[in-house]
């Protein structure tokens, strides 16, 4: 770096405060701006953020900024998904066939919360709470926002601007203010489904009512819930349900109605969610969206990244850690660039683009699966022929394991090769009644040269 420059980051969510703890250490001076008050000092509002599965790309960021271990302490590993079907019988599907591949519960805010106080503790990041940005000057890198005490209007001007502010992304709604000038393409795309939060509570001496080291689901078909694990025994259970159906949201509007759909569509977990009813009716629901837009910068002064430029559904579990690789890569091309920002900023969007967009559509995927095929028979025959394929051949990944426990492989390339060995697997499953009567080494050398 040849000189401290001011970089003004507009966001301080997990991918805002994760980069100005990264641009600070590099020596740069980071002033960030936040519409919302300070998490570590206001309470979260309650089923308004879904548990996260941080895996090997996040922790490959958090390796830049020295976290990987403080924040390994804060998470529960998870094998693999504990499938509860409505007959009861319940099973485990593990992510890989490799003892050593998990993904971690941890909780958004106690994750946001240390990285927050870890970027404060640097004297080069300066934090601005209850200041919402209102414009941004593209081609100066200047942003005028509220200021908390007078409530006035007033102007910062930086060396860049980089735009971390989440889906609703003021600056990118500036760069699509010259949607002409700049080719601006943006594309948003809203699931016909919402998420609501329950919960599962710990038992009385702090323990685990489930297991533990999973991600569990209840796949029904339309719709699902899930449960992640916390550190306090309790699991954050969110509901995945339809609009516009007769069980949707919308259609349960009593206490009657909650209670009869979930004692015909979930009677197993009733004993685990005791308060499910009060939480149904007190916790939001919430909107589920892709958004996918190109350029992501203008000038070689504004950027976006994270959400602002790539927001996804949770199904793959990748959307923090994709937001987290952004913020590595980042710092890998200005390694290669110093601070030419022009140049940084074109080939870190030029790098990027294909790879969010796929793991984008990797999540709609996995949304389906998870909701209509992990206890379907050609599903599970396949996943346990791909448990005995990475168990029997380590360098065997399957599309799952490519985009999770692959973290050097790009997310476009992780689902080309991923979905064309399902297209082989599957072929191979449709065949027969059991994986006993697959010829494993036969299955890999086609996949083998498949990869070639």
């Amino acid at each position: 770096m040849s000189k401290k420059e001011k970089i003004i980051i507009v966001g301080a969510g997990l991918c805002g405060s994760l980069l100005a703890l990264r641009m600070a250490q590099r020596g740069h001076q980071v002033v960030v701006y936040e519409k919302r008050g300070d998490m570590r000092l206001e309470e979260v509002d309650a089923g308004r953020s879904i548990n996260l599965a941080l895996s090997a790309r996040g922790m490959m960021a958090l390796d830049r900024v020295g976290l990987r271990k403080t924040i390994t302490a804060s998470c529960i590993p998870m094998n693999g998904r504990m499938i509860h079907p409505l007959d009861g019988n319940s099973f485990n599907s593990p992510y890989s066939g490799r003892s050593e591949d998990y993904i971690n519960s941890v909780s958004r805010s106690d994750l946001n919360i240390l990285l927050l106080n870890e970027a404060d503790y640097n004297e080069d990041v300066t934090l601005h709470f209850d200041s919402p940005v209102k414009e941004v000057d593209l081609k100066n890198a200047a942003v005028k926002y509220i200021d908390p005490k007078t409530k006035e209007l007033k102007s910062d001007q930086g060396d860049i601007v980089i735009g971390t502010d989440g889906a609703g992304s003021v600056v990118r709604r500036s760069l699509m203010s010259r949607t002409t000038e700049l080719l601006f393409n943006y594309e948003q795309n809203f699931l016909r489904h919402g998420y609501k939060e329950l919960s599962i509570p710990p038992t009385a001496d702090g323990g685990w009512l489930i297991e533990k080291n999973a991600l569990h689901i209840w796949p029904r078909g339309h719709f699902m819930i899930i449960a992640l694990p916390n550190l306090d025994g309790s699991f954050t259970v969110t509901m995945f349900h339809p609009y516009g159906s007769d069980i949707g949201f919308n259609a349960l509007g009593s206490d009657e109605k909650v209670k009869a759909f979930f004692e015909k569509y979930f009677p197993q977990l009733i004993e685990y969610i005791p308060d499910y009813i009060n939480e149904y009716n007190q916790n939001p629901v919430g909107n589920l969206g892709t958004i996918k837009c190109y350029p992501w910068q203008a000038y070689g002064k504004t950027l976006i990244m994270g959400d602002a430029s790539h927001a996804i559904v949770p199904f793959y579990g990748q959307g923090m850690n994709s937001s987290f690789e952004d913020v590595r890569v980042f710092d890998d091309m200005m390694d290669k660039y110093g601070d030419d920002w022009n140049t940084i900023f074109k080939k870190f969007q030029d790098a990027r683009v294909d790879n969010t967009n796929a793991i984008a559509d990797l999540a709609i995927d996995n949304f389906y699966e998870m909701r209509d095929k992990v206890d379907d028979r050609n599903f599970m025959l396949k996943r346990k022929l791909e448990m005995q394929l990475e168990q029997t051949f380590p360098e065997y990944y399957s599309k799952y394991s490519l985009v999770t426990f692959k973290p050097k492989l790009g997310y476009h390339d992780a689902m080309v090769q991923g979905r064309n060995q399902d297209k082989i697997l599957l072929n191979i499953c449709d065949e027969v009644k059991d994986v006993s009567e697959i010829d494993l080494n036969s299955v890999f050398q086609k996949l083998q040269k498949l990869n070639a």
